[in-house]
């Protein structure tokens, strides 16, 4: 019994369908997000109160002056005041990878002589988990030179918020530190430790290593929000970006400066995150490649 012929159509008319279907998908997905945007647009422009708002919020004329400052009458430039936040989210950035590594290394620890200083560490952690960080930026703020120490009491608003941001930072990091280093498998351990490996020199060179690998992805996550989260240290008086929106919106009567340091803030930080969905896809094929194998 002879079957249906057989050609070597099927595969290219398959593929030819699923492009075509690929290419109605991303046409309709393309339509629905005009038609969405178009609707956003059309009530923001024909509300009532549209002139108003876009006088307040939008007005370019008003933008120009909060980015470039005038000190003269009053205000200061935000794209220059963006130069202090990006120096505090760097140096805290440092600060808190080391410090919140430290405090995982001690909780992950199961010597006795360790025991207090476990204790000390998850207390630390649950007390600056719990507590929002305004009101640490606070109390270290306005703390700290009370105390009226010759070294202590006297550094720059910028730096009592450094030190706020890490001891609230840190302790949300040493979790993803002790997520990361949980991750790695005890067989692991055990194989650097059948190699003549200290328990020090384990961690260093083969626990470690893998831990911060699987945990890059969230470690990002927590700095788009510490960059953000910068913005709080203009409460003490820091003319970093939103404090400077601040002042030109109470010379001026106009909220646009505010709209400037949000755009700015959006250059930093959306680069950082689209950097981090890269990571996590790589992460992903690699674990997926891992698994074919």
């Amino acid at each position: 019994m002879v079957g249906p012929p057989q050609t070597s159509f099927g595969p290219a008319r398959r593929g030819s369908r699923l492009l075509r279907s690929g290419r109605g998908a991303v046409a309709v997905s393309t339509a629905s997000t005009i038609v969405v945007l178009g609707a956003i647009a059309a009530l923001f422009l024909l509300a009532p109160g549209s002139a108003a708002v876009r006088h307040t919020f939008f007005n370019p004329a008003d933008m120009w002056k909060s980015l470039i400052g005038n000190p003269r009458q009053g205000y200061y430039s935000v794209g220059e005041a963006l130069w202090l936040n990006i120096r505090m989210f760097l140096a805290a950035e440092v600060l808190i990878l080391i410090v919140a590594l430290f405090i995982a290394v001690i909780r992950q620890s199961d010597s006795p002589v360790m025991f207090p200083l476990r204790i000390v560490s998850t207390v630390y952690v649950d007390v600056f988990r719990g507590v929002p960080l305004i009101l640490v930026i606070l109390a270290i703020g306005f703390g700290a030179p009370a105390l009226n120490l010759s070294f202590v009491s006297t550094q720059s608003a910028a730096v009592y918020g450094v030190a706020a941001l890490v001891l609230s930072y840190s302790a949300y990091v040493s979790e993803v530190y002790r997520a990361g280093l949980n991750s790695v498998h005890q067989s692991q351990v055990a194989a650097a430790r059948s190699l003549g490996l200290s328990h020090p020199a384990a961690l260093r060179y083969v626990i470690l290593p893998q831990a911060v690998r699987n945990i890059i992805p969230p470690l990002l996550n927590d700095f788009i929000s510490l960059q953000k989260d910068t913005a709080l240290v203009g409460v003490l008086g820091a003319i970093e970006a939103n404090k400077a929106a601040e002042i030109f919106s109470d010379t001026v009567f106009n909220y646009s400066s505010y709209v400037v340091a949000a755009i700015l803030f959006l250059i930093l930080t959306i680069p950082l995150a689209r950097f981090t969905d890269y990571l996590i896809a790589r992460d992903r094929r690699r674990r997926l490649a891992g698994a074919v194998a």
